[in-house]
C-alpha cells in the first residue's frame, strides 16, 4: 500500500483527500504547516506528497527544494496544489522540482489520476 503524505494548511482539504484516498487504499500522513511537513517527509519517506505553496513556517516552494535537492529524497514525485495559479508561479514549481502543478479549485479525479500516474512510474 503506497503511503501519500498531504502537507496543507486548510483542514477541510486535508480531511477530504485523506477520507478520499483511503477509500482507494492509500495509507494516508498529513501535516498543517511546513515544518511539520517537512520532518514527515524526511523521517515516513511516503510514496508521493501532496504539497500546499502557501502555508505558515515554511512555504511549499522551500519544502519541495530542500527535499528535490537531497539525493534521498528526490526520488519522491511531488504534486503542488495550490491557490497560485499565475505563469511565474508555476515556473517556480518547476524549478523547485515539482513534478506536478494544480491549482485550487481542484477536481479531485485530476489528482488521483496524477497520483496514479507517478506511482505506477516509481
Amino acid at each position: 500500500m503506497a503511503k501519500i503524505l498531504i502537507v496543507d494548511d486548510e483542514q477541510d482539504i486535508v480531511e477530504t483527500m485523506v477520507f478520499m484516498l483511503k477509500q482507494k487504499g492509500y495509507d494516508c500522513i498529513w501535516a498543517y504547516d511546513g515544518e511539520e511537513g517537512l520532518r514527515l517527509a524526511k523521517e515516513e519517506a511516503p510514496d508521493l506528497i501532496i504539497l500546499d505553496v502557501m502555508m505558515p513556517k515554511i512555504n511549499g516552494y522551500k519544502i519541495c527544494r530542500l527535499l528535490k535537492f537531497d539525493a534521498r529524497y528526490k526520488q519522491i514525485p511531488i504534486i503542488m496544489i495550490t491557490a497560485r495559479g499565475q505563469e511565474q508561479d508555476k515556473a517556480i514549481g518547476e524549478e523547485t522540482g515539482a513534478d506536478e502543478y494544480i491549482t485550487k479549485p481542484f477536481e479531485f479525479s485530476t489528482v488521483f489520476e496524477k497520483i496514479e500516474q507517478h506511482l505506477k512510474a516509481v
